[in-house]
């Protein structure tokens, strides 16, 4: 039996999709990828330093806070928002830190509009993130939400432990330049 053009086309698309599938779909599901092949924060490789960033009782709503971490020259971002955020620590739940550097092509954010409750724009493109829903882009260039500084607050230390996903420019979060803090 001889199959038809059209039965042949129907069979062919069908195991493409079918390939498709079974390469792409697992890697969706993978927590520990973000599709560049860095790491979203789900699983942290390696052991980052300890630092304490701001003191609790100093903090304003909307006055924000800069620091490097986990590296010297990566810039952060702290900020009371006011209300509730996601990932936000404290007794509020409304404080957050993410990095400054843009995730389109690493240029510096200098800029935070607290009326927006967002970072940016970015100086290059100009991006902005939205840091009440997790440093998602907001509008701009950038397809990748801001690496987030994963906060904790020790009596009146609010302290960084750790980052959800990497640094633009960084292919391990803690290689590549001197560590704050020292080793850990």
């Amino acid at each position: 039996m001889q199959a038809t053009r059209r039965e042949f086309m129907y069979v062919a698309g069908a195991a493409g999709t079918g390939l498709a599938l079974f390469l792409i779909l697992p890697k969706a599901f993978d927590s520990d990828s973000d599709g560049n092949g860095g790491g979203d924060g789900a699983a942290m490789v390696g052991v980052f330093p300890s630092v304490t960033v701001a003191l609790l009782s100093a903090l304003q709503d909307g006055v924000p806070v800069f620091f490097d971490y986990p590296l010297v020259g990566q810039a952060n971002i702290l900020v009371k928002m006011g209300e509730p955020v996601v990932g936000g620590v404290g007794p509020d739940g409304d404080i957050v830190a993410f990095s400054k550097i843009c995730t389109h092509m690493g240029c510096p954010i200098s800029e935070y509009q607290h009326d927006l409750k967002a970072l940016g724009p970015c100086a290059c493109h100009y991006t902005t993130f939205d840091l009440i829903h997790g440093g998602i882009v907001a509008m701009g260039q950038a397809t990748q939400n801001l690496p987030q500084v994963l906060l904790s607050v020790e009596g009146d230390s609010v302290m960084a432990g750790g980052l959800m996903r990497l640094v633009y420019g960084y292919d391990n979060s803690l290689e590549g330049g001197e560590l704050v803090g020292g080793s850990v």
